[in-house]
């Protein structure tokens, strides 16, 4: 019978320390293995991606991979989600294959889907970094709202954290979660690589009919990217903030589109680097104020 591996592995360390004798332990990381892709339609395969994740929500991450790429615009496209089970699957790849089967009479024209095949769970879905190409897809700019208080703003990264079960064992995986304007978690998703994580989330939305997220947060504990950005855009998300720093095609979709983009949110500070009328800051509360009146 096929082992089904988890979200984390157990192995053996040894455990060097200045102060102390050198001893050998028992400690978990991360699971890292990859997931092919493959969208069926019509009677016709084929394999969209591979990418390095983390077991654990395949499906969710296979489908909003799909709607992040444009290829899916609601769940009603998707007919079924399911493993890969045939003959010639043996058992190490039986749960690293994902099938998704369209309802549609034939598989939609994938050429102009600019991409590499294989991607790494550090770089993402390469090979898209241009605005142009989201305006032909059809984007645009969000509007107006919410207005989040920088109070909350400054609580979210702990918020995400002690919502990261995963990490707490490993150490080693990024997380995208959802909050609303308040401050509230709605769902977090975690992976090795950091656009898995956000794809686990967004195709979570999708298939539980959540989309598009107006109004909400999203929070990723890395940098954020144009990936990134291009995935929250996609997915409705007028709010991104990352823990680290952003690209500057990052910062050129979220002023291109009317995204607001926050980084190095950390340690009770954070940058605005596009959308800063979507948080009220307390020197901007006290420019509203009339000539006399204090908050």
């Amino acid at each position: 019978m096929a082992h089904r591996r988890g979200s984390r592995t157990r192995t053996r360390v040894r455990v060097v320390h200045r102060e102390e004798v050198r001893r050998g332990r028992v400690d978990y990381v991360a699971t890292e293995e990859p997931l092919e892709i493959r969208l069926l339609a019509g009677g016709d395969r084929r394999t969209l991606a591979v990418t390095m994740r983390t077991p654990g929500a395949d499906f969710e991450l296979a489908a909003g991979f799909l709607y992040g790429e444009g290829i899916v615009r609601t769940a009603e496209q998707i007919r079924r989600i399911s493993y890969c089970t045939g003959r010639e699957i043996d058992d190490a790849q039986l749960y690293n294959i994902v099938n998704v089967e369209l309802a549609e009479p034939a598989l939609p024209d994938l050429r102009g889907l600019e991409r590499h095949f294989y991607t790494t769970s550090a770089c993402g879905v390469c090979g898209k970094a241009n605005l142009d190409a989201l305006e032909l897809r059809g984007c645009h700019a969000l509007p107006a709202g919410p207005v989040v208080d920088a109070e909350i703003v400054y609580e979210l990264p702990q918020r995400l954290r002690d919502a990261q079960r995963l990490f707490d064992s490993t150490g080693g995986l990024h997380a995208a979660a959802l909050f609303t304007a308040t401050g509230e978690l709605i769902s977090l998703r975690e992976d090795v690589g950091r656009h898995n994580a956000l794809d686990k989330l967004v195709g979570w939305a999708l298939l539980e009919g959540r989309l598009p997220l107006t109004g909400q947060i999203v929070v990723v504990s890395g940098r954020s990217s144009f990936e990134i950005m291009q995935k929250a855009l996609v997915a409705g998300v007028p709010m991104v903030c990352a823990v680290s720093a952003p690209s500057s095609l990052a910062v050129d979709v979220g002023r291109q589109f009317g995204m607001t983009l926050v980084g190095f949110l950390r340690a009770g500070r954070f940058n605005i680097y596009s959308g800063e009328e979507r948080i009220r800051t307390p020197d901007l509360v006290r420019a509203s104020l009339p000539s006399g009146h204090h908050p």
